[in-house]
């Protein structure tokens, strides 16, 4: 029989909350305000993201070293690069989220016998922003900013900082989250359970549970085994 569930960590992005506009609308934007011929797509910058996490103070210098980098790598000028990143900055507003169906209510049914935490890879005041827009800024117990508190996931010591700060055990914690690369894989290798908000992929690490949207936590699947 497995340990019960005590603590439940989330991720932010795409799992609590989505943009309104996707990052490939902000990227076009910003190459169109900058005046720059496109020269990446934005499945470029994000795997790219966690390269530079540890190494600058806020996602303005983060976008910057990420942009830069890129043109680098494609023969192209840095700093026109990093306009394109200023301009990206410009046309991004973290305000303007919506919780995913479910999330709120989710986060409030757990918050009666669970303690909660956010494990997110993302700068403090980018971050912040985003739980304060959908309500839930003071929901949660422990927020580690992945990559500025400690390296970013899938590293499990976001996790261990999560664990710490809310005295919990790792094997009676479930981290919830949308991506097979940082969430899953992460919290796995903490020794927590995953819980995976499914795109409808076959899952390559296997969670311990797979949800069809966050209302599945309006009655955890921890619950029922």
């Amino acid at each position: 029989m497995s340990t019960p569930v005590d603590t439940v960590l989330f991720d932010i992005d795409d799992t609590l909350c989505a943009y309104r506009r996707s990052g490939a609308e902000v990227l076009a934007a910003a190459f169109e305000a900058a005046d720059v011929e496109p020269f990446f797509a934005i499945e470029d910058y994000y795997d790219r993201y966690s390269r530079f996490a540890d190494r600058t103070d806020s996602i303005r210098e983060l976008r910057a070293a990420c942009f830069a980098s890129l043109a680098d790598e494609r023969g192209r000028d840095p700093d026109r690069a990093r306009a394109v990143a200023a301009a990206y900055t410009d046309e991004r507003d973290q305000w303007a989220v919506d919780a995913l169906p479910g999330a709120r209510e989710a986060v409030d049914r757990l918050a009666t016998d669970h303690r909660l935490g956010v494990v997110t890879n993302g700068a403090p005041g980018m971050q912040a922003k985003k739980l304060a827009a959908i309500g839930l800024d003071d929901a949660f117990e422990a927020v580690i900013y992945a990559g500025y508190d400690a390296p970013a996931k899938p590293d499990p010591a976001p996790f261990d900082r999560a664990l710490d700060a809310l005295d919990a055990d790792p094997e009676s914690t479930v981290h919830v989250g949308n991506s097979l690369t940082s969430d899953v894989p992460g919290a796995q290798a903490a020794g927590l359970r995953a819980a995976w908000l499914s795109d409808g992929s076959t899952p390559d690490p296997m969670p311990a549970y797979t949800l069809d949207s966050m209302a599945d936590l309006h009655e955890p699947p921890w619950l029922s085994r």
